[in-house]
């Protein structure tokens, strides 16, 4: 079955953790090698789209045991891969093909910015995590709504001024990087596709109704210059 082309898709259903095989630049683009099992490459060409913790990147080439993507000097200072390392584990997802079934959330692979874990803690069998993002973007963010972290679709559970939290099962704990993290571990981020356009639509709007008001208070300036008899 074909796979989504255009504006490539993921779920957020992590379908294994890879590991950091080789770095090779620092500078303007970056080449990362990242290895993983038969079960991604069977289905992998040049060209094609994967998420790498959280991050779409372009497939260029691929060997019997890993595949090779670049990573723009952007993308690096956008994302924890400023700070990636060799043997670092990583999550790996392949782009949604038409058959697949969604899983998670859309997920689009560009990463809106970095958050921080402050506490991790075990509940019965479960684990919540407390995350620190940037305060422009908490706006994005709701109980019950969808959160990308790493590429894993997780569910938030807690949000105030500050933090949100999230609740990981068992299952999605064991199956992906997030076992490895400890507090002040950095996370790629990336707000939910639907919450974006919402707060746009809002901002929009808002707009709109300031510039009415400045509109109205212009005439009413005008109005009283001319009763004033500074314009006639």
């Amino acid at each position: 079955m074909a796979k989504i082309k255009g504006n490539y898709m993921f779920t957020g259903i992590i379908k294994e953790v890879g590991k950091i095989k080789k770095i090779t630049g620092k500078n303007k683009s970056t080449e990362l090698e990242v290895s993983c099992s038969q079960e991604i490459l069977k289905n992998l060409n040049k060209g094609d789209s994967i998420s790498v913790n959280g991050c779409c990147l372009t497939v260029k080439e691929y060997t019997k045991e890993s595949f090779i993507c670049d990573i723009s000097f952007s993308t690096q200072q956008n994302t924890t891969f400023k700070n990636i390392k060799t043997g670092e584990h990583v999550n790996i997802e392949d782009s949604l093909k038409y058959s697949d079934k969604l899983g998670g959330h859309l997920v689009t692979g560009h990463i809106d910015t970095v958050a921080r874990i402050l506490k991790i803690e075990k509940i019965s069998n479960s684990y919540k995590f407390d995350i620190q993002a940037p305060e422009n973007y908490l706006p994005y963010l709701a109980p019950k709504g969808s959160v990308a972290l790493d590429g894993i679709s997780l569910t938030i559970q807690d949000l105030n001024e500050k933090i949100f939290s999230i609740t990981v099962i068992p299952y999605t704990f064991e199956s992906t990087n997030l076992k490895l993290k400890k507090p002040e571990d950095l996370l790629n981020l990336e707000i939910d596709l639907f919450a974006r356009y919402v707060v746009q639509i809002l901002k929009f709007e808002d707009m709109k109704n300031l510039k009415e008001k400045l509109i109205d208070r212009d005439k009413i300036l005008k109005e009283k210059l001319i009763e004033h008899g500074f314009l006639q």
